[in-house]
Formats: structure tokens, sequence, C-alpha cells
């Protein structure tokens, strides 16, 4: 385990937008040290973004968008993206990204 290896991160905004908290839940253990990081505090004023965080996370918040990138071809490295809510909030989102709507 490399010492300087960070588990979340805060990106801040100086703007109006929220704040980007970026979560590396690959090296956690167990729910309890998901818990520790007291992620619900964050989500009335930051996008929460957790990495390799199914299994672990889903509690946080019912509006929660889940992102999986898989590889196509390992020749070229292509990947797909596929993202899926069971949010109503997102899932109107997501459905107009899917038809290009802005």
């Amino acid at each position: 385990t490399s010492p300087t290896f960070v588990i979340t991160r805060v990106h801040l905004n100086p703007g109006f937008r929220p704040d980007l908290v970026h979560v590396d839940a690959y090296r956690l253990g167990s729910l309890t040290e998901v818990e520790d990081l007291d992620l619900e505090s964050d989500l009335d004023r930051s996008v929460v973004v957790v990495e390799w965080g199914e299994g672990t996370v889903e509690g946080l918040s019912d509006a929660r968008v889940l992102v999986r990138i898989s590889r196509t071809d390992d020749e070229d490295e292509t990947r797909s993206v596929e993202m899926t809510s069971d949010s109503d909030r997102w899932t109107a989102a997501l459905d107009g990204m899917s038809r290009g709507a802005p």
C-alpha cells in the first residue's frame, strides 16, 4: 500500500457549481470504512463520485447514477460506457443524454 495513496480527495469549485468529492473505494475493506469517510455530509453541497463503489455505497443516496466502463476491444483499448439510474431525477437526464439533448 502506497503511503501517498489518497482514498478521498475534494476538488473545490471556486464558482457556483458544487465541489467534486472523488473516492477511490478500491482499497476499502468494509462498509465500516465507507461509513468512516462520512460521505453523507458531502452530499448536500458536492457531487460525490465513488470509483469501485458498487456493493458498498448504494445506501448513500436514492438519487445516484451507476457508471460502468467496460473494455470492448483489448487491441486498441476501446471502452464502452453504460450509465443507469433507479432515480426519476437521473433517469430523465440520462434519457436526454442518449437522445443527444443538451
